[in-house]
């Protein structure tokens, strides 16, 4: 089969970007594969052209409602009419009538929460799946332990739906997380293509400062300074919305917030926005920034310091997806350590948290179920965090042939252990940030990449480069500053007729 004939016929491209042959060709051979390039480098065309070439339906598994939704409309865009994207957008009679004509589909996407629902599983059944695609796989390690646990189910799923064909992408995995997500997916016997984690037109700086304050001055000198657009990110939502409020202030015009807090109008609002060219810069939680496919991100701040180095590496690489010089800045001071420690500690219930969850239990003759009735009392009795509350019913009722005494110390022994690890990555990522090596050195070795021998234009702080050699006049941005005055609610409106319109073509 010419690969590159059926790239032109189906996408119009005369040339595969790196990687991209080589994972579709794997999949062609019949091979389940993991695929591992780089942000912004075109991992859905891995998963689009084989769609064609096999003629069959693709289930896609994505993490984000704002990532299926992107990935969907760039198809229709394209002229693709056969996509269904199951999520919260559709009512409950959509779903129904959606799920039962899954076959009208061509691809399929979903949230691991939607794919482990009975009748949802029951339904696919009895598609015939020509690939199965779980997109960000890196999840599957990450979320799948910390955060969401059905991540850590979709094995058993593949089991379920006779092991299709499988393809799993991501833009940073280590040989460990890889490792991870074959065992857990089940691939016994797996290709993998991996890419360089390196963006050589994204040029990298730390910069390390006294105070909050002088972090706050010299992010204001930054937006100031620079071309955007650009991404900040904070570790808290009050920042994020402070800083945003100070930006405006200071008569930057164009400044947007956006965090997971935000009704979820509100935020897919501002991301149109965003990509529309309608504000130009970002204060964000890592929140934003999956599935927000914007070429011509110029640079991305990192305010507060993030928790690992794939969290890092993800983040900068929302710069620069046009392939032109882009700018990755993190902002240091002393003690900005304690925030991101705080909150890997927060990802877990503390032993004394699980000992009140399990005492209430025992009180109540042993039985578990007691708990689901008095869900919003105990969390806040006991001070309980969603996710800390949703790794509790999880591991309780996935163990429930266990006794109650068992469970107990199974989960305090795996909070406990994982806590550990995430803390592991957390210092290796501080250990980079005040090592004297070249950053994309650095980066390359903790992804256990040999680095090539050529020496990368404007690499890093450590090279010599300063953030002042990127300064530019920033030309006028004619009323963008007003954009944050619009009715949310009347932009929302006009974006999803726009987006009925192109459903109807």
């Amino acid at each position: 089969m010419n690969l590159h004939a059926a790239l032109n016929n189906y996408f119009g491209f005369k040339e595969f970007r790196p990687g991209q042959e080589e994972i579709i060709s794997s999949l062609l051979d019949g091979e389940d594969t993991i695929g591992m390039l780089p942000t912004g480098s075109g991992k859905s065309l891995c998963y689009q052209l084989p769609a064609y070439l096999l003629n069959k339906t693709v289930i896609i598994v994505s993490p984000l409602l704002s990532l299926m939704q992107d990935q969907a409309e760039q198809l229709k865009a394209g002229g693709e009419k056969s996509v269904l994207t199951l999520n919260s957008f559709l009512s409950p009679a959509e779903k129904r009538k959606a799920i039962a004509n899954l076959h009208d589909f061509r691809f399929i996407f979903m949230s691991p929460e939607m794919l482990v629902l009975e009748h949802v599983k029951a339904a696919l059944m009895r598609l015939d799946i020509g690939l199965f695609v779980i997109d960000e796989a890196h999840c599957i390690s990450q979320w799948g332990y910390d955060f969401r646990p059905e991540y850590l189910e979709l094995g058993v799923i593949r089991e379920k739906l006779s092991n299709p064909l499988t393809l799993a992408l991501t833009a940073t995995a280590t040989r460990e997380v890889r490792s991870d997500i074959k065992e857990k997916l089940g691939l016994s016997s797996c290709r993998e293509v991996i890419s360089s984690v390196d963006r050589a037109n994204i040029s990298l700086i730390v910069e390390k400062h006294h105070s909050f304050d002088d972090k706050l001055n010299r992010l204001i000198e930054l937006v100031q300074s620079l071309q955007g657009p650009g991404i900040i990110y904070f570790s808290s939502k009050k920042a994020a919305e402070s800083s945003a409020q100070k930006l405006l202030e200071m008569g930057i015009k164009g400044v947007g917030c956006y965090h997971g807090g935000m009704e979820q109008e509100n935020r897919i609002l501002i991301q149109q926005q965003f990509l529309n060219g309608q504000l130009n810069i970002i204060c964000s939680t890592s929140a934003f920034g999956m599935g927000v496919n914007k070429e011509n991100v110029r640079f991305v701040i990192h305010f507060h310091t993030p928790a690992s180095m794939e969290s890092y590496v993800q983040e900068i690489g929302r710069a620069g997806r046009d392939g032109l010089e882009s700018l990755a800045v993190l902002l240091y001071s002393d003690g900005d350590e304690g925030l991101p420690i705080r909150l890997l500690e927060q990802q877990f219930p503390l032993p004394a948290q699980m000992e009140a969850v399990f005492s209430y239990i025992n009180n109540n003759c042993g039985n578990p179920d007691v708990m689901l009735q008095e869900e919003e009392r105990l969390m806040m009795a006991y001070s309980l965090n969603e996710t800390q509350w949703g790794f509790i019913k999880h591991f309780i009722q996935n163990n429930r042939l266990k006794s109650i005494g068992v469970i107990q110390r199974d989960m305090e022994e795996y909070a406990a252990d994982r806590t550990q690890y995430n803390m592991k990555k957390f210092h290796r990522f501080f250990g980079w940030l005040h090592s004297s090596l070249c950053r994309r050195t650095g980066i390359m070795e903790y992804f256990e990449e040999e680095q090539a021998g050529k020496k990368v234009k404007d690499c890093c702080d450590h090279c010599g480069l300063r953030a002042e050699d990127f300064f530019k006049s920033i030309p006028d941005q004619g009323n963008h500053g007003n954009s944050l005055n619009f009715s949310w609610k009347e932009e929302l409106s006009r974006f999803l007729l726009l987006k009925d319109v192109q459903d109807e073509k």
